[in-house]
């Protein structure tokens, strides 16, 4: 059910052929990043696309009120790349914030930059941060990201939380071999400092295809590890969201695990993602794309931007059938893509 608009009125919920209701949008602004992660990308990095083939701030700023307007849209993820090297971005923020029927935003960070932006962030109406965090040790976030920048997480991840952030979440990729053996340290830092922490499994959305099944830490497995050290309380019911979450007994601090691969949730689905260049995609691993850019600037209506949108949620897939023979790589990698 979609929630009511100022002026009383109700959209129409956003619902594919399998009766799921989408009001959760993640639109990346850039599929630059400033880091280099070794289950990401290259070394080099890759082929960024050209400034004028991504989204403008009136473009995005328009699609996101179609968005919350007509197709009932309630939370907003701003992601990349890296969503921070967006030029203006407070001033964007500002501008979603003050929609009519705006809808709650959040942003998903590598933290690079965040102790410089997240008061401004805040003030422009960003309600909370998720850092991407793989390890606590200088030398091991060197190897995996290709650059020596820990310190500068650590002090975003401190400036959000001082800024009212909150919930300020970490996001971890554990990998056999890479930084296993720190999961519960991640879990004890974020007991210290007052986050919360999230498991992700690692999924096949690398540029390199060089995703491994066997080296990926299952959710079972970060529960095994977490559980030699803390006890942990089920929270219950998760609803649409992504991650089962656990509370560490004698603290306030969620822990969660998102099992996209051993523990598909693709039946509560509720999102939808906005590629940089204005590409709709109905599901993470979606093989097609629906452009939304091309209806923008070929002077198309509200009207038929929101039927476009709905053809394409009509045609959402039931899964994403990872660990099946049937299952596709997507042709974009995740940074392409955006979280």
């Amino acid at each position: 059910m979609s929630r009511p608009l100022l002026d009383g009125t109700v959209p129409a919920p956003l619902t594919d052929r399998f009766g799921r209701v989408h009001t959760d949008l993640r639109v990346s602004l850039t599929d630059r990043c400033n880091l280099r992660c070794t289950y990401c990308m290259p070394a080099e990095g890759l082929d960024w696309l050209p400034r004028p083939e991504l989204l403008t701030d009136d473009e995005v700023v328009r699609l996101v009120r179609v968005a919350a307007r007509r197709l009932g849209i309630t939370e907003v993820r701003l992601t990349g790349g890296e969503p921070l090297l967006r030029r203006g971005l407070p001033g964007l923020v500002a501008r979603l914030h003050a929609l009519p029927d705006a809808p709650e935003l959040s942003l998903t960070t590598n933290g690079i930059g965040l102790a410089r932006s997240a008061a401004a962030l805040r003030e422009a109406g960003l309600s909370r941060v998720n850092v991407s965090l793989d390890t606590l040790r200088p030398e091991r976030f060197a190897a995996i990201t290709r650059r020596d920048r820990l310190a500068d997480v650590l002090d975003g991840l401190r400036v959000a939380r001082a800024a009212s952030l909150a919930p300020v979440k970490i996001n971890t990729v554990p990998v056999w071999g890479v930084n296993d053996d720190e999961i519960a340290d991640l879990a004890a830092f974020a007991v210290e400092h007052g986050y919360r922490v999230r498991f992700i499994e690692s999924m096949p959305l690398d540029a390199q295809g060089a995703w491994d099944r066997d080296r990926m830490v299952t959710a079972q497995e970060v529960l095994d590890r977490l559980g030699e050290r803390f006890e942990l309380i089920p929270v219950g019911q998760r609803g649409n969201a992504p991650a089962e979450e656990w509370r560490i007994a004698g603290t306030d601090t969620l822990v969660g695990i998102i099992a996209s691969v051993t523990r598909p949730f693709c039946g509560s689905c509720d999102r939808v993602r906005l590629t940089a260049d204005g590409q709709l995609r109905n599901c993470l691993f979606a093989t097609e794309e629906s452009d939304l850019r091309a209806l923008l600037r070929g002077g198309a209506d509200d009207a038929a931007i929101e039927a476009a949108w709905r053809s394409s949620i009509g045609g959402k897939g039931p899964g994403h059938a990872i660990d099946s023979p049937e299952f596709r790589r997507p042709e974009r990698p995740m940074s392409a893509i955006g979280g």
